[in-house]
């Protein structure tokens, strides 16, 4: 009976979400360009050359080389094998999903058990410098000095949580023989060594691998986002929030946070660059509790992000749970670290320059906002030609 209720459920909700797209065709339509623009100009030109690395990477035994090297930190500290630290810095350096790629990753090549594999995708996938630096500080809130406070909160915050993880599956984990273990190059290297002389793949072979898979992962990426950018896009229209926002506004007024953030908050679950905007550019309440908020919702990701990540793990034996959880965690850690580090970050640092700061100085450059500038120019041709080069390759392995 159970499972008679659910089937007719999930027929239920998708047949009425196909009826709402027949009857707002044109509010459908512009969230999906408004998904398909943040896509094709950032997410696909900024994700690809990690993705492509990536496979490259783990192809030819560096990550290998990598874990064997880092097995001495990781182990006492995460209690995950060197191998993670790869998943770590990938996620870190280019965002979501791409730690959670990169773990799936070694949960196949069998580099990491599927308990160490849940304890990384816990903490894994970051918002990506990029994000962090040039959308959110510089793009939303115009100030490229509170980029350094909110990557320390969310960055920080994630270190947290994979200290708290390492505890996870110690029970159920079959008992590991601890050994002391020093850093060896000699053993990192021949691990490597052998990692890429058991791949048989000629190079052009293993790149047009890399760039075909990397390609399939980022427009499975482009799809969640353009659907999740639909479907809270339609729930606004429809008017049908009330009851959660009503409910995100107790919560907030709990905790002494102008309750005219419900509704940015409430779209931040499903889209996490349209509330972060949103709550950037509200008129009420305090640069703090903005920076709260967005320091949460950084960490708990979005549901679109979660889509990503269930799609990733799906193919693997890796639980989804834990990383939900761990995100809620995270954005609650994130936002805790906010509150503390506000003044000796941000407002010291200001009164110090207003002091000294004549009034024709000009805006700090950043980098992180250049990039992100060169990003919105040049964005669709490299996603467009990258899609080509792939289709090309596709097609010239399908026929040969």
């Amino acid at each position: 009976m159970k499972h008679w209720f659910l089937t007719l459920m999930i027929a239920f909700c998708t047949i009425s979400v196909f009826i709402l797209f027949i009857i707002y065709p044109q509010e459908t339509l512009e969230a999906s360009l408004n998904g398909l623009n943040v896509w094709g100009k950032i997410i696909f030109p900024s994700l690809l050359p990690f993705f492509i690395l990536s496979e490259l990477l783990i192809s030819f035994g560096v990550v290998r080389f990598i874990g064997v090297l880092f097995e001495p930190i990781m182990r006492p500290i995460f209690n995950i094998p060197g191998a993670g630290s790869f998943a770590w810095i990938i996620g870190m350096a280019s965002g979501y999903p791409s730690g959670a790629k990169i773990t799936a990753k070694l949960r196949e090549e069998e580099q990491l058990s599927k308990i160490e594999a849940e304890r990384i995708i816990a903490y894994s996938n970051n918002a990506s410098p990029l994000f962090i630096f040039g959308a959110v500080a510089v793009g939303m809130f115009h100030d490229a000095q509170l980029g350094l406070l909110i990557a320390v909160c969310h960055y920080m915050g994630n270190m947290i949580i994979g200290f708290c993880m390492r505890f996870y599956g110690t029970k159920s984990e079959s008992p590991k023989k601890i050994t002391e273990k020093n850093f060896s190059l000699k053993q990192a290297f021949n691990q490597m060594h052998l990692t890429r002389i058991r791949d048989t793949r000629p190079f052009g072979t293993v790149l047009s691998d890399a760039v075909i898979q990397s390609i399939q992962t980022l427009l499975l990426i482009g799809g969640f986002i353009i659907l999740f950018s639909v479907l809270s896009n339609l729930l606004i229209v429809i008017e049908s929030t009330q009851i959660i926002v009503w409910t995100i506004a107790g919560i907030l007024s709990a905790l002494s946070i102008s309750t005219e953030f419900s509704f940015s908050i409430f779209t931040g679950l499903f889209e996490l660059s349209l509330g972060s905007y949103l709550i950037a550019n509200e008129d009420a309440g305090s640069l703090l509790q903005k920076l709260i908020l967005v320091s949460f919702l950084l960490g708990f990701n979005g549901f679109s992000v979660h889509a990503q990540v269930a799609s990733i793990l799906a193919k693997t034996d890796i639980s989804f749970a834990p990383y939900f959880f761990a995100r809620i965690m995270h954005g609650i850690i994130a936002s805790i670290l906010t509150i503390f580090l506000f003044s000796p970050m941000y407002l010291s640092k200001q009164g110090a320059k207003l002091e000294t700061m004549p009034v024709s100085q000009e805006p700090v450059f950043s980098f992180f906002a250049f990039t992100l500038e060169k990003m919105m120019i040049y964005g669709t041709f490299i996603t467009i030609t990258a899609i080509g080069i792939a289709s090309i390759l596709y097609i010239q392995r399908t026929y040969k």
